[in-house]
Formats: C-alpha cells, sequence, structure tokens
C-alpha cells in the first residue's frame, strides 16, 4: 500500500498542535472508536489515499475514548466522525445531509473522498468557511 501511516493524536494537546501546525495544508481528523468497524473500514480508505493527497491534506485519527475533550465541543456522538480545518479554523461542508459541520458516515470510494478533500481544501484558500461538496449525499446516507 501507500508509504504513510496515519498518525494517532494521543491528547487533547496533540490535536490542538496537529489543527494549529499547518499553515498550508488542510488537516484532516478522522474521530471515532478504533475498534469500530466503521472506523476500521474508513481508516483504510484514508490511509488508501493520504499519499495522494499529502500535498494538499494530512490525515489523523483521534480515539474519543482516549481523547474525549472534543466530544461535547465537535458533538461527536456517532461511530465516526470526520472533520477538515485549515490554519486553525473549522471547515464546513454542506453533503446536502443537514450536517454541514462534518462527515459522519463511512465513505468507500477512494476518488471521492479525495475529491471532497480537495474541495474543501480549495474552498479554504479561497477563505471560504463553507464549502459545498462535489457531491450530493442526501439521499445516499438516510438513517
Amino acid at each position: 500500500m501507500g508509504s504513510v501511516v496515519l498518525p494517532h493524536l494521543k491528547t487533547g494537546w496533540h490535536v490542538d498542535q496537529a489543527i494549529m501546525s499547518e499553515d498550508d495544508r488542510l488537516v484532516v481528523i478522522r474521530f471515532g472508536r478504533d475498534w469500530d468497524p466503521d472506523c476500521m473500514r474508513q481508516d483504510e480508505m484514508l490511509y488508501r489515499i493520504a499519499d495522494k493527497v499529502k500535498n494538499f491534506a494530512v490525515v489523523y485519527l483521534c480515539d474519543i475514548d482516549e481523547v474525549p475533550d472534543f466530544n461535547k465541543m465537535y458533538e461527536l456522538y456517532d461511530p465516526l466522525t470526520i472533520m477538515f480545518f485549515f490554519r486553525n479554523k473549522h471547515m464546513m461542508c454542506d453533503f446536502g445531509t443537514g450536517n454541514n459541520n462534518k462527515m459522519n458516515w463511512v465513505l468507500e470510494d477512494k476518488q471521492e473522498l479525495i475529491d471532497i478533500i480537495e474541495t474543501i481544501y480549495k474552498g479554504a484558500r479561497k477563505g471560504r468557511g463553507l464549502v459545498v461538496s462535489p457531491k450530493d449525499y442526501s439521499t445516499r446516507y438516510r438513517y
């Protein structure tokens, strides 16, 4: 596979540092439980694209049991949550799901995931706080 191993953020301090340390790349953090099947599937996909997006995005994993600091603030109640940050600012993305703060489903299409990350990155570079996803996920992921 790729040459990239996804780093785990082990404390709230590490999460803050990861978000603050990147000036030019999008910071993508998967919050969830490492043992959760959905997280495992998503981590596999993130691992597979990490090398392809490394010029404009960096991917981290954070276990919400190990680091509960952000659970309330970011409302991390789902088994899996992916959030995006740029220059220390939380980036929002309209996926058509009504939740613009985060992505909370497994996306196993490699190219779609790359497209989303790239779209958010491009919007962030233009100074947008909210970016519209290249695809509408409202009908695909009904719970």
